[in-house]
């Protein structure tokens, strides 16, 4: 039973961030005290659950749900290892797209390069992330002492300051050499690049920097696409390009022998502008909050609020702009290049980074360190035991014959694409944010739910990605003035503002047509979503509470339905492989019958979502997602 008690445990949503369990306006400290005080988890409940419910579970109704949904889960794990079988006729179409795996009498599906990429370098990262930390003990106890006031005493400012420049000194140096090791010569290229920005900021006249700022970053993303990361050959072969009709002359063979000489020496990641998006958030953040910060150095926020520097709330570490000191070269680099989030995130904002740095949060805690880190290997597990039972990102990749599969195999091998495509993400985005947790910053989880538990497309953009969606909130969104619907003026403008945020993030994800069309599918999924929430207001339903949830339920599965059809095109088959699949759906009467089957189970799983949402609330959790 304890075992059983520490696995649930493991996973709350407290082990994944306390940002998800208490309000952002509340310092780490005072969470901490209140975790386990009963009365202050009533006050909380009390706070938020406006509309008390007693919990459904257990009426014959939700009885009802449940079963389905299990005996759904269960169909869809059948019929996907049912396609994937090795005496199917498709098998040998595919095989080669397969490797050897650990599970006897199985192959394991390791077509995808992302994933393949992060499962080959998992033991060099896992390595990395216990030698890192270690290094800095070892720097800070001989290289770089700072005397400490203890766990219960509060760092004087002084101490506080020392204790920012031992952490930023340390990662100054580390990014420099982190940067070769992984770039080679192409660290040059990255420096050059953070340079430029931090001109940008700090040279040019405070009111063109925000605009300088998105033109030279999204530039920047454009030339690193269209240049494949400036090889130094092909640099070459454009300073010494003869006329036309001339013969290259040997002082241009030369140069060009050079370029591919350096482009030898790439490290160990030659193609750096593949994973560089990451670092233009960061590259933006640093601008933006000093931009922001030159209207507060009359005054100090810190001392107008009384604020304890030490414990301040999550909102105020993002708000509260650093110092003017803070932002030097030094600090700027070590932020950019954190060696931890460095390749994919999550996203942490300047001021917070300085913040976590002078000041270590509360939220660094042992054992939580250690649910996140088993929550992380059962994570892998689970991804390496589907990888081994359903094939379904070898036979897209074999060109296969859509109309040769069965309805409810179209659905389920699409189904589970999405799912592979949420794992893949959420593995390496826990690892690095793990090693970061170790290292003493705690960054925002970047997944909360799993991808089968979201029916919103507002909430499912708000927990996919989350620490993207809460950069994009603050440094896009809110300063193109947000978003309102009161007057046909006010939604023309909002319906503007979501076009230009998801454009900019499909573009950031990869100039392809195929993101954008998955950009703009987003905004026109979430308008429905949007109109209903005004056309039925929950207010006006007070009274009928069970035939307002059934309203929300029906559109819930229609919103489910589009979610995975904008997320099939951006990120697995394409528009044209998209066609193909619905076609042969409907080719026969069974895909109908199966589809109004499908509708369903996604009925009785929003059910159950909803009373597990309910539940939180309860508890005094709302994280709106």
């Amino acid at each position: 039973m304890d075992a059983l008690a520490e696995l649930r445990t493991t996973y709350k949503l407290d082990t994944l961030d306390t940002r998800f369990t208490n309000p952002s306006s509340i310092p780490y400290k005072t969470v901490i005290e209140a975790r386990n005080d009963e009365t202050a988890s009533t006050e909380r409940a009390s706070k938020w659950n406006d509309r008390p419910q007693s919990a459904l579970w257990n009426t014959p109704e939700f009885i009802v749900y449940r079963i389905v949904v299990g005996m759904t889960i269960a169909a869809i794990f059948w019929i996907g290892y049912q396609a994937s079988r090795t005496d199917d006729p498709r098998y040998p179409k595919y095989e080669p797209w397969l490797s050897e795996g650990w599970v006897p009498g199985r192959k394991i599906d390791i077509s995808d390069p992302q994933y393949n990429t992060f499962r080959v370098n998992l033991p060099y990262m896992a390595a990395l992330l216990v030698f890192h930390p270690l290094l800095r003990r070892l720097y800070n106890s001989i290289v770089y002492p700072v005397k400490s006031c203890g766990e219960t005493s509060r760092p004087t400012l002084e101490e506080a300051d020392q204790r920012l420049n031992q952490r930023a000194s340390f990662d100054f140096g580390f990014a420099l050499i982190y940067l070769v090791a992984l770039h080679g010569v192409s660290a040059f290229k990255v420096l050059a690049i953070l340079y430029l920005n931090y001109q940008v900021a700090t040279k040019l006249p405070r009111k063109y920097v925000p605009a300088a700022t998105w033109i030279f970053n999204v530039g920047v993303l454009f030339a690193n696409d269209l240049g494949s990361g400036y090889r130094f050959e092909y640099l070459a072969s454009l300073v010494s390009s003869p006329a036309t009709g001339e013969s290259l002359p040997e002082s241009g063979g030369t140069l060009i022998a050079w370029g591919q000489w350096l482009d030898s020496y790439g490290g160990l990641m030659g193609r750096w502008e593949i994973l560089f998006n990451i670092t233009i958030l960061r590259l933006i953040s640093f601008n933006l909050d000093y931009y922001w910060s030159l209207d507060r150095r009359s005054y100090s926020p810190i001392e107008k609020k009384q604020l304890d520097p030490s414990s301040l709330s999550e909102r105020d570490r993002v708000s509260i702009p650093a110092q003017a000191k803070d932002f030097s070269l030094r600090n700027y680099v070590a932020y950019v290049i954190y060696a931890p989030l460095y390749l994919t995130g999550p996203i942490i904002t300047f001021n917070d980074f300085i913040s976590q740095a002078r000041y270590k949060p509360a939220s660094i805690e042992t054992s939580r360190i250690i649910r996140y880190a088993v929550r992380l290997a059962l994570t892998l597990l689970a991804m390496e035991v589907a990888l081994h039972f359903d094939y379904v990102q070898a036979i897209s990749k074999a060109e296969p014959v859509w109309g040769e599969y069965t309805a409810a195999q179209l659905c389920t091998l699409s189904y589970f694409n999405l799912h592979m495509i949420w794992l893949k993400l959420l593995l390496p985005w826990r690892l690095f944010r793990l090693w970061s947790l170790v290292d003493g910053i705690d960054p925002p989880e970047n997944m909360i739910r799993c991808v089968s538990n979201n029916w919103s497309t507002l909430a499912f953009w708000r927990s996919w990605h989350r620490s993207f969606y809460r950069w994009s909130i603050r440094y896009i969104y809110v300063p193109l003035g947000g978003s309102s619907f009161r007057t046909g003026k006010d939604a023309a403008r909002s319906v503007l503002t979501y076009i230009l945020v998801f454009t900019f993030v499909a573009l950031w994800h990869d100039i392809q047509m195929n993101l954008l069309i998955w950009g703009w599918l987003i905004v026109f999924f979430m308008l429905p979503e949007m109109m209903a929430g005004l056309l039925f207001p929950r207010r006006k339903w007070e009274t009928r509470p069970t035939a307002y949830r059934m309203i929300c339920c029906i559109g819930a599965v229609f919103n489910i339905f589009m979610m995975m059809t904008a997320n099939l095109v951006g990120f697995a088959f394409g528009i044209d492989g998209l066609k193909s699949i619905v076609a042969s759906i409907f080719q026969h009467y069974m895909g109908w019958v199966f589809m109004v089957g499908a509708w369903l189970s996604f009925f009785a799983g929003v059910q159950v979502m909803f009373e597990g949402r309910e539940n939180e609330i309860r508890q005094g959790i709302n994280i709106k997602c």
